[in-house]
Protein backbone atom coordinates (compact mmCIF):
# COMPACT_ATOMS: atom_id res chain seq x y z
CA UNK A 1 0.00 0.00 0.00
CA UNK A 2 3.00 2.39 1.02
CA UNK A 3 4.31 1.59 -2.25
CA UNK A 4 1.51 2.35 -4.51
CA UNK A 5 0.51 5.48 -2.89
CA UNK A 6 4.57 6.96 -3.63
CA UNK A 7 3.55 5.61 -7.11
CA UNK A 8 0.25 7.98 -7.29
CA UNK A 9 1.89 10.55 -5.30
CA UNK A 10 5.11 10.83 -7.67
CA UNK A 11 2.26 11.21 -11.16
CA UNK A 12 0.97 14.35 -9.79
CA UNK A 13 3.77 16.18 -10.15
CA UNK A 14 7.37 16.28 -9.92
CA UNK A 15 8.26 18.83 -7.00
CA UNK A 16 6.39 16.72 -4.64
CA UNK A 17 8.07 13.32 -6.19
CA UNK A 18 11.62 14.70 -5.31
CA UNK A 19 9.81 15.23 -1.78
CA UNK A 20 8.95 11.96 -1.74
CA UNK A 21 11.81 10.58 -3.16
CA UNK A 22 13.53 11.71 -0.25
CA UNK A 23 11.96 10.93 2.51
CA UNK A 24 11.72 7.02 1.18
CA UNK A 25 15.60 7.86 0.97
CA UNK A 26 15.54 8.98 4.71
CA UNK A 27 13.63 5.65 5.56
CA UNK A 28 15.81 3.22 3.82
CA UNK A 29 18.71 4.82 5.98
CA UNK A 30 16.49 4.05 8.97
CA UNK A 31 15.53 0.43 7.48
CA UNK A 32 19.45 -0.33 6.91
CA UNK A 33 20.09 0.23 10.81
CA UNK A 34 19.71 -3.33 12.23
CA UNK A 35 19.59 -1.85 15.76
CA UNK A 36 17.58 0.97 15.47
CA UNK A 37 13.73 -0.49 16.36
CA UNK A 38 15.63 -2.25 19.21
CA UNK A 39 17.82 0.90 20.64
CA UNK A 40 14.31 3.39 20.73
CA UNK A 41 13.16 1.65 23.42
CA UNK A 42 16.10 3.00 25.59
CA UNK A 43 15.55 6.33 24.80
CA UNK A 44 12.65 8.50 26.51
CA UNK A 45 11.76 12.10 27.69
CA UNK A 46 12.49 13.50 30.87
CA UNK A 47 10.45 16.31 32.54
CA UNK A 48 11.27 18.25 35.73
CA UNK A 49 9.24 19.98 38.48
CA UNK A 50 9.51 22.43 41.05
CA UNK A 51 8.22 22.43 44.76
CA UNK A 52 5.14 23.42 43.49
CA UNK A 53 4.46 20.54 41.06
CA UNK A 54 5.26 23.25 37.77
CA UNK A 55 6.73 21.62 35.08
CA UNK A 56 10.43 23.91 34.82
CA UNK A 57 12.71 21.39 32.78
CA UNK A 58 12.55 18.92 30.12
CA UNK A 59 14.95 17.00 27.78
CA UNK A 60 15.30 13.43 26.06
CA UNK A 61 17.23 11.15 27.94
CA UNK A 62 18.59 7.01 27.71
CA UNK A 63 19.24 4.39 30.20
CA UNK A 64 22.98 2.97 30.17
CA UNK A 65 22.17 -0.33 31.27
CA UNK A 66 19.74 -2.85 32.49
CA UNK A 67 19.17 -1.28 36.90
CA UNK A 68 17.22 1.65 35.40
CA UNK A 69 20.63 4.13 35.78
CA UNK A 70 20.00 6.72 33.10
CA UNK A 71 21.84 9.49 31.83
CA UNK A 72 20.56 12.90 29.79
CA UNK A 73 21.27 16.89 29.92
CA UNK A 74 21.58 18.45 33.25
CA UNK A 75 19.92 21.52 33.35
CA UNK A 76 16.59 20.67 33.88
CA UNK A 77 17.33 19.24 36.99
CA UNK A 78 18.51 22.43 38.45
CA UNK A 79 16.25 23.49 41.27
CA UNK A 80 14.06 20.29 40.75
CA UNK A 81 12.08 18.47 43.63
CA UNK A 82 10.81 16.18 41.81
CA UNK A 83 11.26 14.49 38.07
CA UNK A 84 10.26 11.30 35.65
CA UNK A 85 10.55 10.08 32.48
CA UNK A 86 8.29 9.16 29.79
CA UNK A 87 9.05 5.92 27.83
CA UNK A 88 7.94 5.36 24.41
CA UNK A 89 5.51 3.63 25.45
CA UNK A 90 4.21 6.90 26.67
CA UNK A 91 4.21 5.23 30.89
CA UNK A 92 5.41 7.71 33.12
CA UNK A 93 8.04 6.41 35.91
CA UNK A 94 9.60 8.60 38.48
CA UNK A 95 13.27 9.19 38.72
CA UNK A 96 14.63 7.84 42.29
CA UNK A 97 17.49 9.71 43.01
CA UNK A 98 20.84 11.44 41.09
CA UNK A 99 24.10 10.27 40.66
CA UNK A 100 26.15 12.35 39.32
CA UNK A 101 26.07 15.36 37.56
CA UNK A 102 28.46 17.77 35.55
CA UNK A 103 27.20 21.62 35.15
CA UNK A 104 29.93 22.18 32.48
CA UNK A 105 29.40 19.51 30.01
CA UNK A 106 25.86 20.06 30.79
CA UNK A 107 24.77 16.23 31.91
CA UNK A 108 23.76 14.22 34.20
CA UNK A 109 23.38 10.71 35.32
CA UNK A 110 20.18 9.25 37.67
CA UNK A 111 18.27 6.05 38.84
CA UNK A 112 14.85 5.72 37.65
CA UNK A 113 12.72 3.21 39.51
CA UNK A 114 12.30 0.88 36.82
CA UNK A 115 12.74 -2.56 36.55
CA UNK A 116 15.11 -4.36 33.64
CA UNK A 117 14.77 -1.57 31.01
CA UNK A 118 16.20 -1.79 27.62
CA UNK A 119 19.76 -0.04 27.71
CA UNK A 120 21.70 1.22 24.87
CA UNK A 121 25.94 -0.26 24.89
CA UNK A 122 28.01 2.83 25.82
CA UNK A 123 31.05 2.39 23.40
CA UNK A 124 33.98 2.22 25.43
CA UNK A 125 36.57 3.93 22.52
CA UNK A 126 37.01 7.04 21.33
CA UNK A 127 34.83 7.48 17.99
CA UNK A 128 37.20 8.94 15.04
CA UNK A 129 36.63 11.91 13.11
CA UNK A 130 35.53 10.90 9.49
CA UNK A 131 33.18 8.36 10.96
CA UNK A 132 28.91 7.81 10.37
CA UNK A 133 26.91 9.05 13.71
CA UNK A 134 23.24 8.73 14.13
CA UNK A 135 20.93 10.85 16.01
CA UNK A 136 17.85 8.40 17.73
CA UNK A 137 15.76 10.45 18.70
CA UNK A 138 12.62 9.95 20.93
CA UNK A 139 9.77 8.47 19.07
CA UNK A 140 6.53 7.52 20.72
CA UNK A 141 4.90 4.15 19.77
CA UNK A 142 7.15 4.06 16.52
CA UNK A 143 10.49 2.84 14.92
CA UNK A 144 12.36 6.43 15.31
CA UNK A 145 13.68 8.49 12.17
CA UNK A 146 17.40 8.28 12.73
CA UNK A 147 19.12 11.50 11.68
CA UNK A 148 23.03 10.67 10.10
CA UNK A 149 26.22 12.96 10.19
CA UNK A 150 29.32 12.55 10.27
CA UNK A 151 31.79 13.03 13.09
CA UNK A 152 34.16 16.06 12.03
CA UNK A 153 35.78 16.75 15.48
CA UNK A 154 36.80 15.05 18.47
CA UNK A 155 37.91 16.66 21.23
CA UNK A 156 39.52 15.16 24.14
CA UNK A 157 38.83 15.83 27.57
CA UNK A 158 40.21 14.51 30.88
CA UNK A 159 42.39 11.95 28.85
CA UNK A 160 39.54 9.90 27.51
CA UNK A 161 36.74 11.10 26.80
CA UNK A 162 35.03 13.33 23.41
CA UNK A 163 33.30 16.15 22.72
CA UNK A 164 32.21 15.72 19.64
CA UNK A 165 31.15 17.87 16.63
CA UNK A 166 29.05 16.74 14.12
CA UNK A 167 28.27 17.67 11.31
CA UNK A 168 24.22 17.24 11.46
CA UNK A 169 21.53 20.18 11.31
CA UNK A 170 20.85 20.78 14.85
CA UNK A 171 17.68 19.62 16.11
CA UNK A 172 17.16 22.00 19.98
CA UNK A 173 13.84 19.36 20.40
CA UNK A 174 16.64 16.57 20.73
CA UNK A 175 18.62 17.61 23.26
CA UNK A 176 19.82 15.24 25.51
CA UNK A 177 19.14 12.31 22.84
CA UNK A 178 22.21 9.45 22.28
CA UNK A 179 24.24 10.11 19.23
CA UNK A 180 25.27 6.28 18.36
CA UNK A 181 27.56 4.26 15.43
CA UNK A 182 26.95 2.24 12.75
CA UNK A 183 27.83 -0.86 15.17
CA UNK A 184 24.63 0.61 17.32
CA UNK A 185 26.78 1.71 19.96
CA UNK A 186 25.91 5.00 21.85
CA UNK A 187 28.89 7.39 21.81
CA UNK A 188 27.47 10.82 23.00
CA UNK A 189 24.41 12.70 23.84
CA UNK A 190 23.13 15.91 22.21
CA UNK A 191 24.15 19.02 23.41
CA UNK A 192 22.05 22.38 23.15
CA UNK A 193 23.45 24.50 20.79
CA UNK A 194 23.59 28.21 20.33
CA UNK A 195 23.31 28.37 16.33
CA UNK A 196 19.55 26.58 15.64
CA UNK A 197 20.04 27.08 11.91
CA UNK A 198 24.03 26.37 11.74
CA UNK A 199 24.99 23.16 10.15
CA UNK A 200 26.68 21.39 13.06
CA UNK A 201 25.82 19.45 15.70
CA UNK A 202 27.54 18.68 19.39
CA UNK A 203 28.00 16.06 21.48
CA UNK A 204 29.82 15.28 25.03
CA UNK A 205 30.95 11.65 25.35
CA UNK A 206 28.50 9.07 26.28
CA UNK A 207 31.04 6.96 28.36
CA UNK A 208 32.09 10.29 29.92
CA UNK A 209 27.96 10.73 31.45
CA UNK A 210 27.65 6.78 32.27
CA UNK A 211 30.81 7.03 34.31
CA UNK A 212 29.47 9.46 37.15
CA UNK A 213 29.54 8.50 40.36
CA UNK A 214 28.33 9.82 43.44
CA UNK A 215 31.68 10.58 45.89
CA UNK A 216 31.70 11.16 49.10
CA UNK A 217 32.50 15.13 48.28
CA UNK A 218 29.91 15.03 45.52
CA UNK A 219 27.31 15.96 47.93
CA UNK A 220 29.11 19.41 48.22
CA UNK A 221 29.55 19.61 44.66
CA UNK A 222 27.83 23.09 43.05
CA UNK A 223 25.92 20.94 40.53
CA UNK A 224 24.33 18.60 43.48
CA UNK A 225 23.54 21.18 45.33
CA UNK A 226 21.77 23.19 42.67
CA UNK A 227 18.88 20.28 42.41
CA UNK A 228 16.51 19.24 45.12
CA UNK A 229 16.29 15.60 43.49
CA UNK A 230 16.93 12.69 46.46
CA UNK A 231 20.81 12.41 45.89
CA UNK A 232 22.25 8.74 45.62
CA UNK A 233 24.23 7.25 48.45
CA UNK A 234 27.78 5.87 46.59
CA UNK A 235 28.24 1.90 46.32
CA UNK A 236 31.71 2.49 48.46
CA UNK A 237 31.01 2.27 52.00
CA UNK A 238 34.35 4.71 53.16
CA UNK A 239 33.27 7.32 50.15
CA UNK A 240 29.44 6.59 51.55
CA UNK A 241 30.49 7.35 55.37
CA UNK A 242 32.48 10.50 54.07
CA UNK A 243 29.02 11.33 52.16
CA UNK A 244 27.04 11.17 55.74
CA UNK A 245 29.66 13.55 57.16
CA UNK A 246 29.53 15.75 54.12
CA UNK A 247 25.14 15.44 54.10
CA UNK A 248 24.88 17.20 57.72
CA UNK A 249 25.54 20.39 56.38
CA UNK A 250 24.60 20.06 52.84
CA UNK A 251 21.68 18.67 52.96
CA UNK A 252 18.43 20.34 54.74
CA UNK A 253 17.21 17.86 57.80
CA UNK A 254 13.91 15.88 55.57
CA UNK A 255 16.51 15.24 53.33
CA UNK A 256 19.15 14.15 55.78
CA UNK A 257 17.00 11.93 57.56
CA UNK A 258 16.33 10.40 54.09
CA UNK A 259 19.41 10.12 53.51
CA UNK A 260 20.41 8.67 56.69
CA UNK A 261 17.75 5.98 56.68
CA UNK A 262 19.20 4.89 52.79
CA UNK A 263 22.16 4.51 54.81
CA UNK A 264 21.20 2.03 57.27
CA UNK A 265 18.95 0.49 54.88
CA UNK A 266 22.34 -0.09 52.49
CA UNK A 267 24.89 -0.53 55.15
CA UNK A 268 22.99 -1.80 57.78
CA UNK A 269 26.71 -3.69 58.86
CA UNK A 270 27.91 -0.08 59.83
CA UNK A 271 27.81 1.73 63.27
CA UNK A 272 27.87 5.10 61.24
CA UNK A 273 24.03 5.43 60.34
CA UNK A 274 22.65 4.72 64.21
CA UNK A 275 25.32 6.90 65.12
CA UNK A 276 24.63 10.05 63.03
CA UNK A 277 20.95 9.24 63.31
CA UNK A 278 21.13 9.21 67.56
CA UNK A 279 22.46 12.72 66.79
CA UNK A 280 19.58 14.15 64.74
CA UNK A 281 17.32 12.04 67.41
CA UNK A 282 18.94 13.73 70.26
CA UNK A 283 18.96 17.09 68.59
CA UNK A 284 14.83 16.54 68.26
CA UNK A 285 14.85 15.86 71.59
CA UNK A 286 13.98 11.89 70.96
CA UNK A 287 16.57 10.83 73.66
CA UNK A 288 15.36 7.07 73.95
CA UNK A 289 14.99 6.75 70.69
CA UNK A 290 18.98 7.96 70.16
CA UNK A 291 19.77 5.59 72.88
CA UNK A 292 18.50 2.23 71.07
CA UNK A 293 20.50 3.91 68.30
CA UNK A 294 23.48 4.04 69.79
CA UNK A 295 22.74 0.11 71.66
CA UNK A 296 22.67 -1.40 67.90
CA UNK A 297 25.73 0.61 66.60
CA UNK A 298 27.28 -0.86 69.88
CA UNK A 299 26.48 -4.13 68.66
CA UNK A 300 27.19 -4.20 65.13
CA UNK A 301 30.49 -1.64 65.32
CA UNK A 302 34.18 -3.99 64.77
CA UNK A 303 35.90 -1.26 66.37
CA UNK A 304 33.61 -0.57 69.74
CA UNK A 305 35.73 2.04 71.30
CA UNK A 306 34.83 4.42 68.87
CA UNK A 307 31.03 4.03 69.70
CA UNK A 308 31.92 4.54 73.21
CA UNK A 309 33.65 7.39 72.86
CA UNK A 310 30.88 8.87 70.04
CA UNK A 311 28.09 8.17 73.01
CA UNK A 312 30.09 9.72 75.76
CA UNK A 313 30.11 12.99 73.08
CA UNK A 314 26.52 12.70 72.25
CA UNK A 315 25.63 12.89 76.21
CA UNK A 316 28.74 15.40 76.50
CA UNK A 317 27.16 17.64 73.86
CA UNK A 318 23.68 16.96 75.34
CA UNK A 319 24.62 18.42 78.85
CA UNK A 320 26.40 21.82 77.33
CA UNK A 321 23.45 22.40 74.79
CA UNK A 322 20.32 21.15 76.50
CA UNK A 323 20.56 21.32 80.16
CA UNK A 324 17.03 22.49 79.92
CA UNK A 325 15.45 19.36 78.70
CA UNK A 326 17.71 16.49 80.98
CA UNK A 327 17.18 12.73 79.81
CA UNK A 328 17.93 11.23 83.58
CA UNK A 329 19.86 8.18 82.19
CA UNK A 330 22.21 10.59 80.29
CA UNK A 331 24.22 12.09 83.46
CA UNK A 332 27.20 13.01 83.10
CA UNK A 333 28.57 10.29 85.21
CA UNK A 334 27.39 8.13 82.39
CA UNK A 335 28.87 9.68 79.56
CA UNK A 336 32.32 9.27 81.94
CA UNK A 337 31.29 5.71 81.71
CA UNK A 338 31.29 5.47 78.29
CA UNK A 339 34.29 7.37 77.70
CA UNK A 340 36.19 4.91 80.06
CA UNK A 341 34.62 1.76 78.16
CA UNK A 342 36.59 2.83 75.25
CA UNK A 343 39.80 4.07 76.88
CA UNK A 344 39.74 -0.15 78.48
CA UNK A 345 39.22 -0.90 74.82
CA UNK A 346 41.80 1.15 73.34
CA UNK A 347 44.62 3.32 75.43
CA UNK A 348 43.96 6.42 73.14
CA UNK A 349 45.04 9.39 74.41
CA UNK A 350 42.29 11.33 72.93
CA UNK A 351 39.54 9.67 75.30
CA UNK A 352 41.62 11.01 78.17
CA UNK A 353 41.10 13.97 76.86
CA UNK A 354 37.56 13.45 76.45
CA UNK A 355 37.24 11.98 80.24
CA UNK A 356 38.65 15.41 81.56
CA UNK A 357 36.58 17.37 79.62
CA UNK A 358 33.54 15.51 81.38
CA UNK A 359 35.18 16.06 84.63
CA UNK A 360 35.98 19.44 84.19
CA UNK A 361 31.98 19.90 83.74
CA UNK A 362 31.13 17.79 86.78
CA UNK A 363 33.20 20.57 88.56
CA UNK A 364 35.89 17.57 89.07
CA UNK A 365 38.60 20.00 88.80
CA UNK A 366 41.51 18.43 90.01
CA UNK A 367 40.84 15.36 88.66
CA UNK A 368 40.62 16.68 85.50
CA UNK A 369 43.84 18.96 86.34
CA UNK A 370 45.53 15.65 86.59
CA UNK A 371 44.06 13.73 83.35
CA UNK A 372 45.88 17.66 81.40
CA UNK A 373 48.95 16.43 83.13
CA UNK A 374 48.73 13.30 82.00
CA UNK A 375 48.22 14.46 78.68
CA UNK A 376 50.61 17.21 78.63
CA UNK A 377 53.58 13.93 78.46
CA UNK A 378 51.64 12.29 75.78
CA UNK A 379 51.49 12.85 71.65
CA UNK A 380 49.04 15.42 72.55
CA UNK A 381 50.96 17.42 74.27
CA UNK A 382 49.91 20.90 72.52
CA UNK A 383 48.69 24.49 73.45
CA UNK A 384 45.12 23.32 73.85
CA UNK A 385 46.18 20.59 76.35
CA UNK A 386 47.80 23.33 78.60
CA UNK A 387 45.24 26.03 78.20
CA UNK A 388 42.47 23.45 79.59
CA UNK A 389 44.94 22.73 82.03
CA UNK A 390 44.68 26.63 83.07
CA UNK A 391 41.21 26.52 83.08
CA UNK A 392 40.98 23.96 85.94
CA UNK A 393 43.91 25.35 87.59
CA UNK A 394 41.67 28.83 87.42
CA UNK A 395 38.54 26.74 88.76
CA UNK A 396 40.37 26.10 91.74
CA UNK A 397 41.34 29.55 92.51
CA UNK A 398 44.90 28.97 91.57
CA UNK A 399 45.95 31.99 90.14
CA UNK A 400 49.61 31.17 89.76
CA UNK A 401 49.18 27.47 88.68
CA UNK A 402 46.94 29.21 85.59
CA UNK A 403 49.58 31.36 84.49
CA UNK A 404 52.26 28.83 84.86
CA UNK A 405 50.22 26.42 82.94
CA UNK A 406 49.07 29.12 80.03
CA UNK A 407 53.47 29.62 80.45
CA UNK A 408 53.58 26.14 78.94
CA UNK A 409 50.90 26.89 76.70
CA UNK A 410 52.83 29.84 74.66
CA UNK A 411 55.74 27.81 75.31
CA UNK A 412 54.81 25.23 72.91
CA UNK A 413 55.52 28.00 69.91
CA UNK A 414 59.07 29.08 69.27
CA UNK A 415 60.37 33.09 68.43
CA UNK A 416 59.45 34.73 66.44
CA UNK A 417 55.83 33.38 67.02
CA UNK A 418 53.20 32.06 64.40
CA UNK A 419 50.07 33.10 64.21
CA UNK A 420 48.76 30.30 66.39
CA UNK A 421 50.62 31.73 69.51
CA UNK A 422 47.71 34.85 69.54
CA UNK A 423 44.95 33.12 71.23
CA UNK A 424 47.36 32.09 73.66
CA UNK A 425 49.05 35.01 73.90
CA UNK A 426 45.96 36.79 74.45
CA UNK A 427 44.82 34.54 77.40
CA UNK A 428 47.88 34.84 79.34
CA UNK A 429 47.81 38.78 79.09
CA UNK A 430 44.14 38.49 80.45
CA UNK A 431 45.23 36.44 83.25
CA UNK A 432 48.92 38.24 84.02
CA UNK A 433 46.26 41.68 84.08
CA UNK A 434 44.04 40.06 86.84
CA UNK A 435 46.94 38.79 88.68
CA UNK A 436 48.56 42.42 88.56
CA UNK A 437 51.14 41.89 86.44
CA UNK A 438 50.21 44.81 84.17
CA UNK A 439 53.30 45.62 82.03
CA UNK A 440 54.29 41.25 81.28
CA UNK A 441 50.41 41.54 80.65
CA UNK A 442 51.14 44.23 77.73
CA UNK A 443 54.32 42.46 76.50
CA UNK A 444 51.72 39.97 75.67
CA UNK A 445 48.89 42.09 74.32
CA UNK A 446 52.06 43.74 72.06
CA UNK A 447 53.18 39.90 70.78
CA UNK A 448 49.71 39.89 70.06
CA UNK A 449 49.55 42.86 68.23
CA UNK A 450 52.56 42.17 65.82
CA UNK A 451 50.45 38.73 64.92
CA UNK A 452 47.05 40.16 64.20
CA UNK A 453 47.76 43.37 61.65
CA UNK A 454 44.36 44.76 60.16
CA UNK A 455 41.98 42.51 62.66
CA UNK A 456 42.59 44.47 65.93
CA UNK A 457 39.55 46.06 67.32
CA UNK A 458 38.41 48.73 69.58
CA UNK A 459 38.02 46.53 72.08
CA UNK A 460 41.58 45.32 72.24
CA UNK A 461 42.98 48.80 72.46
CA UNK A 462 40.70 49.74 75.38
CA UNK A 463 42.01 46.08 77.08
CA UNK A 464 45.59 47.02 76.86
CA UNK A 465 45.33 50.34 77.48
CA UNK A 466 43.59 49.11 80.68
CA UNK A 467 46.91 47.07 81.66
CA UNK A 468 49.28 49.98 80.48
CA UNK A 469 47.60 52.93 82.92
CA UNK A 470 47.53 50.36 85.73
CA UNK A 471 51.21 49.77 85.26
CA UNK A 472 52.00 53.34 84.60
CA UNK A 473 53.01 53.71 81.03
CA UNK A 474 50.60 56.57 80.56
CA UNK A 475 51.83 57.51 76.84
CA UNK A 476 50.94 54.49 75.40
CA UNK A 477 47.83 54.65 77.74
CA UNK A 478 46.66 57.77 76.24
CA UNK A 479 47.43 56.13 72.30
CA UNK A 480 45.76 53.26 72.99
CA UNK A 481 42.56 55.02 74.15
CA UNK A 482 42.24 57.56 71.45
CA UNK A 483 42.93 54.27 69.10
CA UNK A 484 40.17 53.04 70.90
CA UNK A 485 37.62 56.35 70.86
CA UNK A 486 38.66 56.74 67.14
CA UNK A 487 37.51 52.91 66.06
CA UNK A 488 34.46 52.80 67.92
CA UNK A 489 33.39 57.00 67.89
CA UNK A 490 29.87 55.91 69.48
CA UNK A 491 30.71 54.48 72.51
CA UNK A 492 30.58 56.59 75.24
CA UNK A 493 32.91 54.46 77.59
CA UNK A 494 35.88 54.73 75.57
CA UNK A 495 34.94 58.52 75.10
CA UNK A 496 34.77 58.56 79.20
CA UNK A 497 37.83 56.51 79.73
CA UNK A 498 39.89 59.02 77.57
CA UNK A 499 38.88 61.56 79.75
CA UNK A 500 39.71 59.82 82.83
CA UNK A 501 43.36 58.96 81.74
CA UNK A 502 43.71 62.56 80.26
CA UNK A 503 42.73 63.95 83.78
CA UNK A 504 45.36 61.57 85.37
CA UNK A 505 47.90 62.86 83.41
CA UNK A 506 46.91 66.63 83.77
CA UNK A 507 45.49 67.33 80.00
CA UNK A 508 42.36 68.76 81.53
CA UNK A 509 41.40 70.55 78.51
CA UNK A 510 41.53 67.38 76.65
CA UNK A 511 40.07 65.77 79.49
CA UNK A 512 36.68 68.04 79.48
CA UNK A 513 36.52 67.57 75.72
CA UNK A 514 36.00 63.89 75.90
CA UNK A 515 33.89 64.28 78.63
CA UNK A 516 31.75 66.51 77.22
CA UNK A 517 31.88 63.79 73.59
CA UNK A 518 30.75 61.10 76.75
CA UNK A 519 27.52 63.03 78.19
CA UNK A 520 26.71 63.62 74.53
CA UNK A 521 27.01 60.04 73.79
CA UNK A 522 25.29 59.07 76.74
CA UNK A 523 23.33 61.77 78.99
CA UNK A 524 21.87 59.13 81.15
CA UNK A 525 25.60 57.93 82.58
CA UNK A 526 26.77 59.15 85.30
CA UNK A 527 30.31 58.62 84.24
CA UNK A 528 31.10 61.63 81.78
CA UNK A 529 28.96 63.85 84.22
CA UNK A 530 31.23 62.43 86.82
CA UNK A 531 34.13 63.60 84.80
CA UNK A 532 33.27 66.74 83.22
CA UNK A 533 32.45 67.71 86.49
CA UNK A 534 35.96 67.16 88.06
CA UNK A 535 37.37 68.68 84.82
CA UNK A 536 36.15 71.88 85.36
CA UNK A 537 36.36 72.31 88.77
CA UNK A 538 40.28 71.55 88.18
CA UNK A 539 40.07 74.14 85.35
CA UNK A 540 38.16 76.31 88.02
CA UNK A 541 34.75 76.57 86.62
CA UNK A 542 33.54 75.35 90.03
CA UNK A 543 30.14 76.56 89.31
CA UNK A 544 29.41 74.20 86.48
CA UNK A 545 31.40 71.29 87.73
CA UNK A 546 29.17 70.38 91.05
CA UNK A 547 26.22 70.83 88.64
CA UNK A 548 27.99 68.05 86.19
CA UNK A 549 28.86 66.31 89.43
CA UNK A 550 25.17 66.99 91.01
CA UNK A 551 23.62 65.09 87.95
CA UNK A 552 26.48 62.60 88.22
CA UNK A 553 25.10 62.07 92.22
CA UNK A 554 21.48 62.09 90.89
CA UNK A 555 22.20 59.47 88.19
CA UNK A 556 23.64 57.13 91.44
CA UNK A 557 27.36 57.56 90.82
CA UNK A 558 28.73 56.75 94.14
CA UNK A 559 31.92 58.99 94.63
CA UNK A 560 29.61 62.09 93.11
CA UNK A 561 28.72 62.91 96.78
CA UNK A 562 32.17 63.21 98.38
CA UNK A 563 33.59 64.76 95.00
CA UNK A 564 31.11 67.50 95.64
CA UNK A 565 32.43 67.76 99.26
CA UNK A 566 35.76 68.62 98.07
CA UNK A 567 35.34 71.17 95.38
CA UNK A 568 32.65 72.96 97.15
CA UNK A 569 35.03 74.52 100.06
Amino acid sequence: MEYKSFIVRLRNGMGCAVFLILSFSQSLNVLAQPWAKKAASAVFTLKTFDKNNQLIGSSNGFFVNNNGEAVSSYVPFKGAQRAVIIDTQGKEWPVDCIIGANDMYDVAKFKVDIKKPQALTVAQAKTEEGTTAWLLPYAAKKVPVCKKGTVSKAEVFQNIYAYYTIDMQPDELQTGSPILNDQGEVIGILQPTADAKGKQSHAVSALFASQLQMSGLGMNAPAMKATGIKKALPDDIEQAQVALFMGASALDSLEYANFLERFIQKFPQSPDGYIYRARTLASSLRFADAEKDMSQALKVADKKDDVHYQYANLIYQHHLLQANTPYEPWSLERGLQESKEAYATNAMPVYLQQQAQLLYTMQKYEEAFQLYQQLAQSDMRSADIFYAAAQCRLALKDQEGAIAQMDSAVNTFAKPYLRAAAPYLMARGRLLDAAGKYRMAVSDFNEYEKLMPGQLTAEFYYLREQSEFAGHLYQQAIDDIRKAADMAPQESVYQSEKANVELRVGMTDEAIASAREAVRLAPNEADGHLLLGIGLCVKGQKKEGLESLQKAKELGHEQAQSLIDKYSK
